[in-house]
């Protein structure tokens, strides 16, 4: 019972469905529910039946309700502050699954009906200042403020708005709560705040509110670049529905692409002094990461973004440095240009890569190339994301149902040669008596280590992931969330993104 409550639940997200009129305040954690009042085997058959299962007439108008806020603090502080409130175009999102019943997320927003307390909405999400609060410039107490925004289904009656997030323990904790008034002019802004973009219809299976509605922008494509933008937006949107499991999905997506003209071409790229005029404002160097693309424009990029019905948004960069970035929930960036034809698949690699944070809630699985964070997944933590543990139960691996039968757990791999291997190529030119070793026989034989064949398409926890080449675990020898290559998602990958799709494609 307890493995149930943990991977597919919050304790307070249940408790809350159950029991909607208890005082809320402090989330509560499952030392804080009493049981006697919750009898157990009623208790989860009740929630395979009726998580999600909110009548949407009742509660919502088929419209959008954007709520844009500050999110401000430092390493070990945070807090919100509500900016404005907008009234946008159709609801794109499901009329029947409103409850988020998949359990990742750094932060947590519910929903509640002001006069009967009854969770009517919520969703997970992450966040550009989570992230950022594990970097040097957050370790110094400098205090950033950025902008952030979260949609739901526009209301009929006042709501209650909360944000949660996790502890060390994973359980959610309220740490900001507002209440809005949908029928309050002064509140709420109506305003049309796009600008009559060009809109290409790339993918339309029906419905959007039965569908996982993807939205495509560019920024850095200025006027007489939109046949550019257009040709990216087809070449990524085949790409992507080219891939294991979207491609056996893809009836279950609505791709659509918005383009805004940009003053010049190309993005930002603080560490070469380049500044670039563009609406959505993307720029290289995040966090201290050459190759790091994110916006923290949030106003712009939702303004343009309103549009169209949208629940996922991927970003183009029109910029020929390797580079990309997805968020869960929030949106994903990747390069377009690429100026070896010979390596034109890593922007390939990168596009897809970057849609398994955004869309499936996936981490990097990788743990040999540098990033900007500092002990993004401290010691003693386990993760939030699917395809990446710490391993504390070997007997009992997160996905257990999933596992190869009889491997090793851990699982023994090679590893001390592939970070050999790594080690060398790092310094990219190895010189010898004879000369510059041929690094290209040095991937050969590292690429070898991931075909093992004895290993290859199984299930275990093989030691290496999420930035950290010990003391974390992933899925499988190799993987699209691993290696930089067009290599399929794994296993565990698969049922993470075929379980988003499920939950938006109802």
């Amino acid at each position: 019972m307890k493995f149930l409550v943990e991977k597919y639940f919050s304790i307070p997200i249940l408790f809350t469905i159950f029991f909607p009129n208890e005082r809320r305040g402090n989330d509560f954690t499952s030392k804080e529910v009493n049981m006697k009042r919750c009898f157990l085997p009623f208790f989860f058959i009740v929630v395979s039946t009726a998580t999600g299962q909110v009548d949407f007439n009742r509660y919502f108008i088929d419209r959008t309700m954007r709520v844009d806020y500050f999110h401000t603090g430092t390493k070990d502080s945070e807090v919100f502050a509500l900016d404005r409130v907008y009234k946008e175009g159709p609801w794109p999102g499901s009329l029947v699954n409103l409850i988020d019943t998949l359990n990742l997320g750094e932060y947590f927003l519910r929903v509640y009906d002001a006069s009967t307390h009854a969770l009517i909405y919520s969703r997970g999400y992450c966040t550009v200042f989570n992230e950022w609060q594990t970097t040097d410039e957050a370790l110094k107490g400098i205090r950033k403020t950025i902008s952030e925004t979260v949609r739901f289904p526009f209301p009929k009656r006042p709501v209650q708005m909360t944000i949660s997030r996790r502890d060390k323990f994973s359980h959610f904790h309220e740490i900001y709560s507002v209440v809005i008034d949908p029928n309050d002019p002064v509140q709420i802004c109506t305003e049309i705040r796009h600008k009559s973009p060009d809109i290409i219809n790339l993918m339309d299976n029906g419905d959007i509110h039965r569908k996982a509605d993807i939205l495509i922008l560019g920024d850095g494509y200025t006027a007489g670049e939109i046949e550019k933008f257009r040709r990216d937006a087809e070449h990524f949107n085949n790409v992507m529905f080219s891939t294991s499991p979207f491609r056996e999905r893809r009836k279950d997506f609505n791709v659509r692409a918005v383009w805004y003209p940009s003053i010049e071409s190309g993005i930002d790229r603080p560490d070469v002094n380049v500044w670039k005029n563009t609406p959505i404002g993307c720029s290289y160097n995040t966090f201290g990461s050459e190759r790091y693309v994110l916006t923290e424009a949030n106003q712009a990029l939702r303004d343009i973004a309103s549009a169209v019905p949208y629940d996922f948004i991927c970003i183009l960069i029109n910029d020929d440095r390797y580079g990309g970035g997805g968020i869960y929930h929030l949106y994903t960036t990747t390069y377009t240009i690429e100026k070896n034809p010979n390596q034109a698949w890593r922007r390939d690699y990168v596009y897809v890569h970057e849609f398994g944070h955004a869309f499936g809630g996936l981490a990097d699985e990788y743990y040999s190339s540098s990033t900007g964070y500092n002990e993004f997944y401290p010691e003693g933590v386990e993760p939030w994301e699917p395809n990446i543990t710490r391993l504390f139960d070997p007997t009992h691996v997160k996905w257990q149902n999933l596992l190869t039968p009889a491997i090793d757990i851990p699982t023994p791999w090679n590893k001390e040669n592939y970070d050999s291997l790594t080690a060398r190529l790092s310094r990219f030119r190895v010189k010898t008596s004879t000369g510059t070793v041929n690094i290209d026989s040095m991937r050969t034989v590292q690429q070898s280590i991931l075909r093992n064949p004895a290993l290859l398409g199984k299930v275990g926890a093989f030691e290496g992931a999420g930035y950290l080449s010990n003391g974390m675990y992933r899925p499988s020898l190799d993987c699209r969330m691993f290696t930089l290559s067009l290599t399929d998602f794994c296993a565990v990958c698969r049922s993470a993104i075929e379980r988003q799709i499920d939950f938006y494609a109802n």
